[in-house]
């Protein structure tokens, strides 16, 4: 669990803090100068349970809710607080806010310096706990219970501990398990830094998921890796292990400080994919002045990453102040997200009394197609769904390359597990279709690991060195991996990564192959059928396992038969009209009374006065026949090279080799002719080529 800050420049964030947890989170030289804070501060917190949670100071200046934003993602509870003297500032307004926004799912109002407060007159805390109630009203923070403290003295700060204990229990009662352990791996980095001895180390708060130093690791976007972990630290201890919502440092040896910065995501390797659009739920702030119009450009805090978008409303021309929309953001540079992230806006215009942030929301769909009219309905379907039926409709949306096991969990918005239990039921009822079963490795703990990954042994036991830094009180090591390690991983073993198709989507490709075969009839009559290659690429190439179901089911089902390597409708191909068959009579001649010396393509079309891809088609045609032989660009009588054939056995009787020479006196041909010629019988297995001299192949002779 993660408890955070929130609140107004200079109210006793920090001090109370370091009350809390005695540690000074400010480490900046900038902000003991200052005496503000200006970064993401890091600490500790033991509870009465016994339980230890990570604390996350942000700054309150309205300069840095950048920084706040970022560092308020990952929070479970948040500290309100609010400085006795002065009560309710713009910036504790844009905190609740962005509390708000970004999903904070309990709340404790603290007002600090109360030892100011018997020097502020009679019926002053009832004003400001009045006036805290009414603006946190609909807000994580209704209803909160309202702790008076002070730094100073240390009033009220075991009291601030047993509720903050008390909300770390709930929600460790009510666990999501689209955030759980068994989620993809999601870990926004909010800092990096080199440790002596270690190389570069990264932290964060673990979104969701499983972290183990046997994963291999992602940054993204932009870092695929993938990357090895060499060790993981949670409050400044070395685990085994991280979970959903511990402050995580992770030591990857391979990366340098310069590559890393604030706003990457580190994934398990191959899990996520980065994405530049996004699908959203958008909710406007009801505190903006003016509607937010259909199309805009806006800065969207993501995680710890803040880039530009456009936002692209769904359905509606305008969103106006406390409503609610569906949305596409296109991001002006790739990122990295989740289904179920929530984000923010924030514009360029400071609201009076409350900051820049406009709006925020949920993301629902990663990589999404572009939205047209009537998309709202459909989204909306998605956001209510169960899972089975969200993953009919992301199956929908892949279309024909459908997606796999791994690529919808990433989708999905739930467990490996339960993902896998929906695609059955699903399969059974018949709205999906297994199309391929394929394979990927992965480590013992289930996570994937890269093909052909070698068992790697630890650096060996460290040890703390002059100058060496201490243990980070962000979760950063100074000893992060400093036990042995040896290599304990088993070797992989594979686990089947099965590719799925909405059965509508089969369904509608069925339909379309139908149709392209009815219009390849119309168009060429004479034809005995289409090629089985020529259909696919007529239908957009489709993955060539899911062009085979389509093939196969239209066989079973009598729609379509196969002809060799050719498909056709039952009963069609071969229906000449008068015209076409004149055409083909006259063209079966030509090549008759030439023998091995035919016309070529062009002194064709001009005999038979007709376009080269007509005369192509009606050699093409006689070729299916077993009329006419294509060698080359040449079409050739069947009869002719069937003599030619007889002749080159009969040589081959009495003689080990053919040259060229001796192939141009049996024939009496010009290189023009003798060329293809000699390179349809090799085609063909009938003569095997050597240097300048042909063989004849004892397998077909």
């Amino acid at each position: 669990m993660i408890v955070g800050t929130a609140g107004h420049v200079d109210h006793g964030k920090t001090s109370l803090v370091k009350a809390l947890t005695g540690i000074d989170t400010d480490r900046l030289p900038e902000e003991k100068r200052r005496g503000i804070t200006l970064e993401l501060g890091f600490a500790h917190l033991e509870l009465p349970s016994g339980a230890t949670v990570g604390v996350i100071d942000v700054p309150g200046h309205e300069r840095f809710v950048k920084a706040m934003a970022a560092g308020a993602g990952g929070v479970d509870v948040a500290l309100l607080v609010i400085a006795a003297d002065e009560g309710v500032m713009p910036q504790t307004r844009e905190h609740v806010d962005i509390c708000s926004l970004l999903g904070v799912r309990k709340g404790v109002l603290v007002v600090t310096k109360a030892d100011l407060l018997p020097g502020l007159g009679e019926g002053w805390l009832e004003l400001l706990e009045a006036d805290l109630r009414s603006l946190v009203e609909g807000t994580p923070f209704e209803g909160a219970a309202l702790v008076q403290v002070s730094a100073k003295s240390g009033e009220g700060l075991d009291p601030l501990r047993v509720e903050i204990d008390r909300l770390v229990a709930q929600l460790a009662a009510e666990p999501d398990a689209a955030r759980g352990p068994e989620a993809p791996v999601f870990l926004p980095i909010d800092r990096a830094f080199s440790a002596k001895g270690f190389g570069l180390v990264v932290t964060g708060t673990l979104w969701s998921g499983r972290l183990t130093p046997e994963d291999e690791v992602s940054l993204l976007p932009g870092l695929a890796g993938p990357m090895r972990v060499r060790g993981l630290q949670v409050h400044g201890a070395s685990v085994t292990a991280a979970v959903a919502g511990n402050r995580v440092a992770v030591n990857l040896p391979e990366l340098e400080v310069a590559q890393v910065r604030r706003g990457l995501v580190l994934t398990r390797a191959g899990e996520l994919p980065e994405t530049k659009v996004l699908d959203v739920e958008l909710s406007l702030l009801p505190s903006v002045e003016t509607p937010l119009g259909r199309r805009s450009r806006q800065q969207v805090t993501l995680g710890t990453d803040q880039v530009e978008a456009v936002i692209r409303l769904v359905d509606v021309d305008s969103l106006r102040p406390g409503e609610r929309c569906f949305a596409q953001l296109r991001f002006s540079a790739p990122v990295a997200a989740i289904p179920g992230q929530r984000f923010i806006l924030r514009g360029t215009q400071v609201i009076e009394g409350r900051g820049a942030t406009l709006a925020g929301g949920r993301v629902l769909l990663v990589n999404p197609p572009r939205r047209r009219a009537g998309a709202a309905a459909r989204l909306q379907r998605f956001a209510e769904a169960p899972l089975e039926e969200r993953l009919r409709l992301l199956l929908t949306e892949a279309g024909y390359g459908g997606l796999d096991e791994a690529g919808l969990f990433a989708r999905a918005q739930s467990t490996q597990k339960e993902v896998a239990k929906a695609l059955e039921r699903a399969s059974a009822r018949g709205a999906v279709v297994l199309v391929d079963r394929g394979a990927e490795p992965v480590h013992r703990d289930g996570g994937p690991a890269r093909l052909g990954a070698e068992r790697r042994t630890g650096q060996g036991e460290a040890t703390r060195e002059s100058g060496a830094e201490p243990v980070h009180r962000d979760g950063g090591p100074a000893r992060l991996g400093a036990e042995r390690r040896t290599g304990q991983g088993e070797a992989t073993r594979k686990r089947e990564n099965r590719r799925f198709i909405a059965s509508e989507v089969l369904k509608a490709l069925e339909a379309r192959a139908l149709a392209r075969l009815e219009a390849f009839h119309v168009a060429s009559p004479e034809r005995a059928g289409m090629p089985r290659e020529e259909l696919r690429q007529r239908l957009g190439e489709p993955p060539e396992r899911v062009f085979a179901r389509v093939v196969l089911v239209l066989l079973e089902s009598r729609k379509v038969e196969r002809v060799d390597e050719l498909l056709r409708l039952p009963g069609r191909g071969r229906a000449f009209t008068e015209a076409a068959a004149a055409h083909q009579t006259q063209l079966a001649a030509l090549l008759e009374a030439r023998q091995l010396s035919p016309p070529t393509l062009l002194e064709l079309e001009s005999a038979l006065r007709l376009p080269p891809a007509r005369v192509i088609e009606l050699g093409q045609s006689l070729v299916s026949q077993g009329q006419a032989v294509r060698a080359g660009e040449l079409f050739f009588a069947k009869s002719a090279i069937t003599a030619l054939h007889g002749k080159l056995l009969t040589h081959f009787a009495t003689h080990e080799k053919l040259s060229t020479q001796t192939f141009k006196e049996l024939t009496g041909l010009s290189r023009k002719f003798l060329i293809p010629l000699a390179e349809y019988f090799d085609r063909e297995k009938v003569t095997l080529r050597v240097g300048d001299e042909r063989l004849l192949r004892r397998s077909k002779g």
